[in-house]
């Protein structure tokens, strides 16, 4: 079914004498193509705990239609807190999740300026022991796909490990059908190199069920690892629903094996803007799209200025020519 922008820019179109033209494959704009843009909070977290109705405000301001959330959140399990605790110092900031609020309380300032919130990041531990807690927020905030950022260095070792996991994502996606949402699982810069004679994030494609398990691609990262974003999208199109957008300054590598902090923190310098760098989204998110990827959030890990960067993001994105 069309939505309203593309039933009036359809018909737009056929008013202009235009319908023949795009029949026959001309490029339509992003604005259109994409869908309503959205913003990853970890982007701007520090103006979230500052001011969180301002910081809302300014993203719809800015044009974004959703959020995705970050935790640790009220219902999270003690020791998610307690990691939060211990690197929060090193960031500048303690907030997260509903930053003071409740579920119901940011939904509402969600609301009140016109945004939704499709999907969240929630930490394995409280997804495993407090499914039930995270389905409520689900229900509260509109959540379709709740899941994890990454996995945890002690759980991806080995293969076996990886095979594991895989085996608990679904294992988790299938009681959480029956709550109401969906498991994601967003890859990191890990995982991407071969090990064991595969390479993990094909084994974690190849065994999970997409019916029970969305992929959420960051395409920073997945660079950064030395993966192509589209042999990815193109291989596995069943898979992937959800998708980081950034850009890199210039094409930069993982010193390592991209499996450690430190080396993450190495490469945020490279982070830009989307459009500012080297990396081709156009290619990228017109595979995205062509895969099934329904939502589409612009991340800059803890932004200078976020009214800047995020502004220059998704005047970029609105703008962007996409192949049909």
């Amino acid at each position: 079914m069309l939505s309203r922008r593309e039933f009036l820019a359809a018909a737009g179109a056929a008013a202009a004498g235009l319908v023949a033209a795009r029949d026959a494959g001309a490029a339509l704009y992003g604005a259109d193509r994409l869908g309503p843009i959205g913003v990853q909070l970890f982007s701007l977290p520090k103006l979230l705990e500052q001011d969180f109705e301002g910081a809302v405000k300014m993203l719809a301001d800015l044009g974004y239609k959703e959020v995705e959330l970050f935790g640790p959140y009220p219902f999270s399990v003690p020791a998610a807190h307690a990691r939060w605790k211990a690197v929060t110092p090193s960031l500048g900031f303690t907030g997260s999740g509903y930053f003071g609020r409740t579920a119901k309380q940011a939904r509402e300032a969600l609301d009140r300026h016109g945004l939704s919130s499709p999907s969240m990041h929630v930490d394995l531990d409280t997804l495993r022991e407090r499914l039930d807690q995270v389905g409520e927020a689900a229900h509260t905030l509109g959540h379709g796909y709740a899941g994890i950022a990454s996995i945890p260095p002690e759980r991806r070792r080995t293969l076996d490990d990886y095979k594991r996991m895989a085996d608990d994502f679904n294992a988790i996606g299938a009681r959480a059908a029956r709550i109401g949402f969906k498991i994601l699982y967003h890859n990191h810069g890990y995982g991407l190199v071969p090990l064991g004679g595969k390479v993990p994030l094909q084994v974690i494609l190849e065994r999970t069920d997409p019916k029970l398990v969305a992929m959420e691609m960051d395409v920073f990262w997945t660079m950064a690892g030395g993966a192509d974003p589209v042999e990815y999208l193109d291989a596995y199109p069943s898979h992937y629903r959800l998708m980081h957008v950034k850009d890199m300054t210039k094409q930069a590598r993982f010193a390592g094996d991209g499996g450690d902090p430190e080396q993450w923190i190495a490469l945020f310098p490279f982070m830009t803007t989307a459009g500012s760098g080297v990396l081709d989204l156009p290619r990228i998110l017109s595979h995205a799209k062509r895969a099934g990827v329904q939502h589409f959030y612009v991340e800059q890990d803890l932004a200078a200025n976020p009214a800047e960067a995020l502004g220059t993001s998704i005047r970029y994105l609105r703008g962007l020519e996409l192949a049909p």
